[in-house]
């Protein structure tokens, strides 16, 4: 991955975590005690245990979505310091990482969107299990810009 690409995705991924942050706060919720989308959807879903408490659906999906904003913002900044590291150093390491950072930001954050918007098994793919591939990769970006950090030898100027 080019330099520019790389500071670019970053930047459109950040602007898109904001925007899909804000739709999640103030669109999937309802207002003024008006039931919101996630209640509509999951109205007729049985509630979800989750670390032994049961919860209703839509609170367990709505928290799903902050999850996949969440990572994809933390990625967005670790995609745009790969960037920055790529202006000062040419490395396959930060490149490769660089694409898993990408990658993870599309399948787990993505997978999660889509989850919790369109439903667990939409199109026929159990989102739910595309979400770990993306999270695969996300540890594999950090684990390459691990090894890069270890092997780089600055030179002092």
């Amino acid at each position: 991955m080019s330099t520019r690409i790389c500071l670019t995705l970053a930047a459109l991924f950040g602007f898109c975590a904001v925007l899909l942050g804000a739709f999640g706060a103030h669109g999937l919720s309802g207002r003024d005690s008006r039931p919101g989308f996630l209640e509509r959807k999951y109205a007729d879903t049985p509630p979800k245990t989750v670390a032994g408490m049961e919860q209703p659906a839509s609170y367990k999906y709505l928290q799903d979505f902050q999850t996949g904003v969440r990572y994809q913002m933390w990625h967005s900044l670790a995609l745009f310091g790969v960037g920055l590291l790529m202006q000062q150093v040419s490395s396959k390491l930060l490149s490769s990482a660089a694409w898993c950072f990408a990658g993870g930001i599309m399948l787990f954050s993505g997978a999660l969107y889509v989850l919790v918007i369109c439903g667990p098994d939409w199109l026929g793919v159990k989102w739910g299990l595309v979400a770990p591939i993306g999270g695969t990769l996300q540890l594999l970006g950090w684990m390459l810009l691990a090894v890069f950090c270890f092997r780089y030898k600055p030179t002092v100027s």
